[in-house]
C-alpha cells in the first residue's frame, strides 16, 4: 500500500480526490498547462507522470490502466499519439511547476503546471548487432563492384592518373593447371604442337 501523503486531503474523501486528480490530468493533457493550486500541482505532478510513462510503453494493458483514471477517449487518444512520442527519449520529468502570485479571493499561492517541451526530435533506437551487419555487407558490395565504376567520393583526375586495379574477385585471374604449367609454358607447347602438324 502506497504511503499516503502528509496533511489534509484535497477532498473531503479520497474517493472526491481521486476525481478532482483525474480531472486535473484530464485537462493538463487536453490544454498543455493549466492554473491551480500549488498543492493540487504539486499532488498533480506524479500522476501525469505515471500516466505519461504508461503512455510512452504503448500497448493495450496501458491504455486500459490510463483510461481507469482518465474518462475522456479523445484526451487518451492524443496522450498516446501525440503527447507520449514527444518524450520517448527522455526517462522522466514531463511537468513543470511555475509559482505565480497568490489567488485574488482568498490568497491562495497559485502555480501554472505544464509540459515540458521536448525540443529534440527522438531519434530511432538502432541495434548494434544490425549496424555491424549492414556495415559488413555494404564492405561486402563495394569490394564486389566492379572496377570500372569509379567511387562517387574520388575526384575525376585521379582515375585518369591512377590505373585500374584489378577487381578483387576470384574470376578475375586465370586459372592454375594442376600440372604446374604457367601461360609461357603453354604456348610454347602450343607452337611445337602446331610446328610438327
Amino acid at each position: 500500500m502506497p504511503t499516503p501523503t502528509k496533511g489534509p486531503r484535497l477532498g473531503g474523501s479520497p474517493s472526491h480526490e481521486r476525481l478532482m486528480l483525474a480531472n486535473l490530468a484530464t485537462a493538463l493533457f487536453q490544454h498543455g498547462k493549466i492554473q491551480t493550486t500549488e498543492t493540487k500541482a504539486r499532488r498533480l505532478r506524479p500522476l501525469a507522470e505515471q500516466l505519461i510513462t504508461k503512455a510512452k510503453r504503448g500497448d493495450l494493458a496501458s491504455r486500459r490502466r490510463v483510461l481507469g483514471v482518465v474518462k475522456d477517449k479523445d484526451v487518451v487518444y492524443a496522450l498516446f499519439d501525440q503527447i507520449a512520442p514527444r518524450y520517448s527519449n527522455r526517462p522522466g520529468g514531463y511537468t513543470r511547476i511555475v509559482k505565480t502570485g497568490p489567488r485574488k479571493g482568498d490568497n491562495a499561492p497559485m502555480a501554472i503546471i505544464e509540459l515540458v517541451e521536448e525540443l529534440q526530435v527522438a531519434e530511432p533506437k538502432v541495434n548494434k548487432k544490425t549496424a555491424a551487419r549492414k556495415a559488413a555487407q555494404q564492405d561486402k558490395v563495394e569490394a564486389l563492384a566492379p572496377a570500372d565504376e569509379a567511387p562517387k567520393s574520388a575526384p575525376a583526375d585521379q582515375d585518369s592518373e591512377a590505373p585500374k586495379s584489378a577487381p578483387a574477385d576470384q574470376d578475375s585471374e586465370a586459372p592454375v593447371s594442376a600440372s604446374g604449367d604457367t601461360d609461357a609454358a603453354r604456348e610454347d607447347s602450343d607452337e611445337a604442337t602446331e610446328n610438327k602438324a
